[in-house]
């Protein structure tokens, strides 16, 4: 498990290096990025920048996000930023991103408030910190939309759960709580929230036999109906929870 800014840059680094599951990754990531996008542009529009000028991600990864965002026709200008060098490359490589740079992991390199808006999902579960990252990128932004997996439930606790989170990497086990303080205690105001727990097709990935289709089904109707009520189902399994904030005196 990663443990400073070197081992994050290292593991990051084999993270997007080539492997013989290139190919999953690659159909798990695109997945990922549709949903991700989506909760971006619906939370965009809920503070009326529908149509966003400049937009960085931060911990862009292979730019499967910015760059279905882009698809969309939103921001006009699509920024990444990444702590992989390799992953920072591939962003790069993809028509629908302006541009794409490696940084440090700690401090972005732009100037305040040069982004319209600013998001990063699934990136503060990975920091040793996430409090100094997240005001960092309020500093470049005048919106910000951060994205995690809520794993403090009773279902993450199980080993097998436990073991694959750290096998991506995860450093902190948020609740629904504790990210909302990440951003009141900088200041900020949340103007909204998605809680999602994932459409069916990512449960049903790779779920090829009847039996194993079955399960994924089963498992998705179940958290669907439970996340009506999240604040029982957030405590039973993981989800993914989005949110979107405003500087203290944004109208």
């Amino acid at each position: 498990m990663p443990a400073d800014a070197d081992d994050l840059r290292g593991f990051y680094e084999r993270a997007y290096a080539p492997t013989a599951d290139d190919e999953r990754h690659g159909r798990w990531r695109a997945l990922s990025a549709v949903a991700k996008a989506d909760h971006v542009v619906r939370l965009a529009a809920s503070i009326d920048r529908a149509d966003p000028g400049a937009v960085a991600e931060i911990g862009c990864g292979d730019g499967a996000v910015l760059a279905e965002l882009g698809r969309r026709g939103f921001g006009r200008t699509r920024v990444g930023f990444e702590i992989s060098t390799a992953a920072a490359e591939m962003s790069a490589q993809r028509p629908e991103i302006d541009r794409a740079v490696a940084f440090d992991g700690d401090h972005i390199p732009a100037a305040d408030g040069d982004y319209d808006l600013a998001f990063a999902t699934h990136v503060l579960e990975h920091v040793p910190d996430p409090a100094p990252l997240l005001r960092e990128i309020m500093r470049v932004a005048r919106a910000v939309i951060v994205e995690v997996p809520l794993e403090r439930n009773l279902s993450a606790r199980r080993p097998a759960a436990r073991a694959a989170s750290q096998a991506a990497g995860h450093l902190q086990r948020f609740d629904r709580a504790q990210v909302r303080a990440l951003v009141t205690d900088a200041g900020w105001r949340i103007r909204g929230e998605i809680v999602d727990p994932l459409a069916l097709a990512v449960h049903l990935l790779d779920r090829r036999t009847p039996a194993a289709h079955a399960k994924g089904l089963a498992k998705w109707a179940v958290r669907r109906v439970l996340a009506v009520r999240p604040e029982v189902g957030t405590r039973l399994f993981t989800v993914h929870y989005a949110l979107v904030a405003i500087p203290p005196d944004d109208r």
